[in-house]
């Protein structure tokens, strides 16, 4: 744009008010500040500089044609002009919501930002289409995860690891009771009578009967629910560090039946392929940012 001017409000139709809620959240996971080149300049596609914040004309234009979907009428200069207002005062917000600190201190704000910047880190991950060998290696090395009938009836005693004030943790406790918990599951003694006696218990109980695989998941996380279903009927498990505890997996039974061929789970299995694709991209960009980070912890 040769000429960057924010009108007025104006008389502004009732349809153009909602614009300000989906704008705002368009603003707090697209990144908050985009700083221009240089002080005072513009850049070529700038809609406009908001205290040295580059508003794109590409933003722009996506919340003009958004706009346009929705009403039945071409958009009018008016209409241009308020939306150009609402992107810079959407800007000055974000902005002074930094200033604030509430990106800090606000928690609905930092799930905000947490779920944008995950979503940017894995966005594309995984958009290149596998090989049918790649795709066939990968589901031999996992039947069981795509075995969909495959039921499993699971017990599981939970030993949380917690953190005090002063830093320290329960993580040595933790573990050798999960170990206490393994020897003597395996000698014969019952899970509620151990759950009691060694004060093991879940955040979301797990149910006493058959569940899927994709279930076990749901209540288990990844970890110790990949560790389940490698158990046979009977076999108490190791204790497993899963999230922020130990799991100590008993199998009373497992119902196994043949595996899928890959013709029937191939986009189950690709699907996979990319989800898994991008929580490695996910961990490695965590890893980097905390090698290129100062993290200091309080003294134990």
């Amino acid at each position: 744009m040769s000429e960057l001017r924010a009108g007025g409000s104006g008389s502004r139709p009732r349809w153009l008010l909602g614009l300000g809620a989906g704008l705002g959240l368009l603003l707090a996971t697209a990144g908050i500040l985009e700083s221009a080149p240089g002080v005072g300049s513009i850049p070529d596609d700038a809609a406009a500089l908001v205290n040295g914040a580059v508003i794109r004309e590409t933003r722009y234009e996506s919340a003009l044609a958004a706009l346009a979907q929705d009403s039945r009428d071409p958009l009018s200069e008016s209409d241009r002009r308020h939306v150009l207002d609402r992107l810079i005062e959407e800007e000055l917000l974000v902005q002074r919501a930094v200033e604030l600190g509430l990106d800090r201190s606000d928690p609905v704000v930092r799930n905000t930002l947490v779920s944008a910047m995950i979503e940017t880190i894995v966005e594309g991950v995984g958009q290149r289409e596998p090989e049918a060998a790649e795709v066939e290696a990968f589901y031999e090395a996992n039947r069981e995860f795509f075995a969909r009938t495959d039921r499993y009836w699971v017990r599981q005693l939970r030993f949380p690891v917690t953190r005090t004030d002063d830093g320290a943790t329960n993580e040595d406790d933790a573990r050798a009771r999960a170990e206490e918990a393994a020897r003597r599951l395996r000698d014969g003694e019952a899970p509620s009578l151990l759950a009691r006696e060694l004060d093991a218990g879940g955040v979301l109980p797990l149910p006493d009967g058959y569940l899927p695989a994709a279930k076990l998941r749901e209540y288990l996380g990844p970890t110790p629910a990949l560790r389940a279903t490698s158990l046979q009927t009977g076999e108490v498990s190791e204790p497993v560090r899963g999230g922020s505890a130990y799991h100590v997996l008993q199998m009373v039974e497992r119902v196994t039946s043949p595996p899928l061929p890959l013709a029937a789970v191939e986009s189950q299995v690709r699907a996979e392929m990319r989800r898994r694709a991008g929580d490695d991209s996910l961990r490695d960009y965590l890893e980097r940012l905390r090698a290129d980070a100062e993290v200091r912890l309080p003294a134990s």
